[in-house]
């Protein structure tokens, strides 16, 4: 198939606006050629997750862009980086690595991008709206985009993501056309409690279940009885975009795409049909957990990052309480949030339990963590699933309920009540 570029395309392409656009549009072609594109199409917001400092080559290309003059061109958010910025000393990351993720950051926020750090851009005033065409990279960022809000993203992995905010173009194809935002996989739950589909916990587990089940499809979840909140979504999100490569999901009567399970699918049958009951979903939450025993070092919240609401919930049950001398509370925020948490006297609850907070990054996308920990517990499903890999450790999941105890006891200790199965 051929390439058709508008006048405007051939002039970044060709230089005309500038040796930094014109990299990036070169790019962004190329890019199209090979994904069969017919045409490219504007997107007028981006989230870039090429912040993240992973090694030399990244950086080389995010100072030469700057280096080049480059500005977005659009409303542009940045994803997190590879430190806090201001507090990367307290925790255990080598200075010639902050040294190179800080001037990684510098060159991203020369461009002219909105320095908001954080991997939940949805969670600021930067939030898409239906119908959207966005840029955005991050995979729980554009799971949620795509399925909640209902903007319209593909997966843009680092570098892309720039060349898309710079030239504010992108290739017309995947999940920016309707006709490939159909759902091709049913999921049924079948027997599930709504107090169990009520609860925070649920959702990681489902999205960790739904992601394996159907890796690179769009699925479309039916039979939930209960409304998810904003967070318990964002859960889902992150999960399923882990365990899977799913970008889009719909859920009927929930998502915005997905008002019948008929407009979920564009009138197509599905492609697999997959029934979800209690058997399925604690075996997943089984295999969510990967340590070797009741031992623990960190409990590690915000992934992706917390929430004020989930901020509000910690605060109220570390109330009074104080945290195991043996183990740590960490918790993974935006600046934004951090100062939000603060005024609302939420961080003074989480400080006295001994909790500590840190902003602009995560502990997989930065080696903060000192090597004496082996043990982890999170409450998340992105957490528990790329933890063992990136940082060698065991990891047990369990709900934010579970992890308190868990850090007040220095134990890892879970509440199994909810997925009997049983009504409540």
């Amino acid at each position: 198939m051929t390439l058709a570029l508008s006048g405007h395309d051939r002039a970044l392409a060709e230089g005309e606006l500038g040796p930094a656009a014109k990299m990036a549009m070169r790019i962004l072609v190329r890019m199209a050629e090979l994904t069969g594109a017919s045409r490219m199409l504007d997107v007028t917001q981006a989230h870039v997750d090429s912040t993240i400092y992973v090694g030399d080559a990244g950086l080389e290309f995010a100072e030469k862009l700057a280096a080049l003059g480059a500005r977005v061109a659009i409303p542009t958010t940045l994803n997190v980086s590879g430190v806090d910025e201001h507090h990367w000393q307290e925790w255990g990351v080598p200075p010639d690595w902050a040294i190179k993720a800080k001037r990684q950051m510098a060159a991203y926020q020369s461009m002219g991008t909105l320095p908001t750090w954080t991997c939940a851009p949805y969670q600021t005033d930067m939030r898409p709206t239906f119908g959207q065409q966005i840029a955005w990279g991050e995979s729980n960022a554009i799971a949620y985009a795509n399925s909640v809000i209902g903007a319209r993203t593909e997966r843009y992995p680092d570098l892309l993501d720039i060349c898309a905010a710079v030239t504010a173009r992108v290739p017309a194809v995947g999940l920016h056309l309707t006709e490939n935002r159909a759902g091709n996989v049913l999921i049924r739950l079948r027997g599930v409690p709504a107090h169990l589909q009520a609860d925070d916990s649920f959702y990681p587990v489902l999205g960790y279940h739904v992601g394996s089940v159907a890796p690179d499809r769009v699925p479309v979840i039916e039979g939930l009885e209960v409304r998810p909140g904003d967070d318990q979504f964002k859960s889902l999100a992150a999960a399923v975009a882990s365990s899977g490569a799913v970008a889009l999901f719909h859920v009927v009567g929930h998502t915005p795409e997905a008002r019948t399970r008929d407009e979920a699918f564009q009138g197509r049958s599905p492609e697999a049909i997959f029934d979800v009951g209690m058997t399925e979903l604690r075996d997943a939450r089984r295999d969510l957990t990967r340590t070797r025993g009741p031992g623990l070092d960190v409990v590690a919240l915000g992934s992706p990052h917390f929430s004020l609401s989930e901020f509000q919930k910690l605060a109220a049950l570390a109330a009074g309480r104080r945290r195991h001398s043996n183990v740590e509370l960490v918790v993974a925020t935006s600046r934004a949030v951090a100062e939000l948490a603060r005024r609302a006297g939420y961080l003074d609850a989480v400080f006295a339990f001994g909790g500590r907070v840190s902003v602009d990054t995560c502990i997989l996308a930065s080696p903060m963590l000192p090597e004496r920990v082996s043990s982890l517990m999170t409450n998340s499903g992105k957490y528990a699933y790329y933890a063992p890999g990136l940082l060698g450790v065991g990891v047990a999941f369990g709900s934010l309920e579970d992890c308190v105890e868990s850090a007040v006891r220095g134990q890892v200790v879970r509440d199994d009540s909810l997925w009997s199965g049983k009504a409540s």
